[in-house]
């Protein structure tokens, strides 16, 4: 990878991002608690969350991740409480559409927007999608563990 693919890559926006994720750390007692890791190169993300009426209603993440990874996570946090399951995959599906040249995730997942760079560069892709998927698999195990 050159420099200035690597400037484009890890722009500003990006690091701010994957300095400040929100709702880092783990909840005690979650309904669900799910762990993705990118075999490729090693991220890891675990989402704990409760559902409350099909929506979000606690939400924490470990990431231990690159910066592209981090910075997914961060979009995810910013966006996630109050969500449905069904929001979350449609957010899941838009982030593979995007990174696979498609639109932009509508709102309130649109800041995955930022990510639009790594198109790219597929090596990086499942390390960005880590969050978003360890999220609805999280949301479907809470809702099915809520139905019975």
């Amino acid at each position: 990878m050159s420099d200035s693919e690597l400037a484009s890559l890890y722009s500003g926006r990006i690091l701010a991002l994957a300095a400040d994720v929100p709702h880092a750390g783990r909840l005690e007692t979650p309904q669900a608690s799910i762990r993705k890791r990118s075999p490729l190169c090693g991220s890891t993300v675990t989402v704990d969350l409760d559902m409350q009426d099909g929506r979000v209603a606690r939400f924490a993440q470990d990431v231990k991740a690159c910066a592209l990874g981090q910075a997914a996570a961060a979009v995810v946090g910013h966006a996630v409480l109050g969500r449905s399951r069904a929001e979350l995959e449609a957010a899941r599906d838009g982030l593979r559409a995007m990174l696979k040249g498609g639109p932009v995730p509508e709102a309130p997942f649109d800041g995955f927007e930022v990510l639009t760079p790594a198109r790219e560069f597929r090596n990086r892709h499942a390390s960005i999608l880590l969050a978003i998927e360890a999220t609805s698999e999280a949301a479907a195990e809470a809702e099915a563990r809520a139905a019975g």
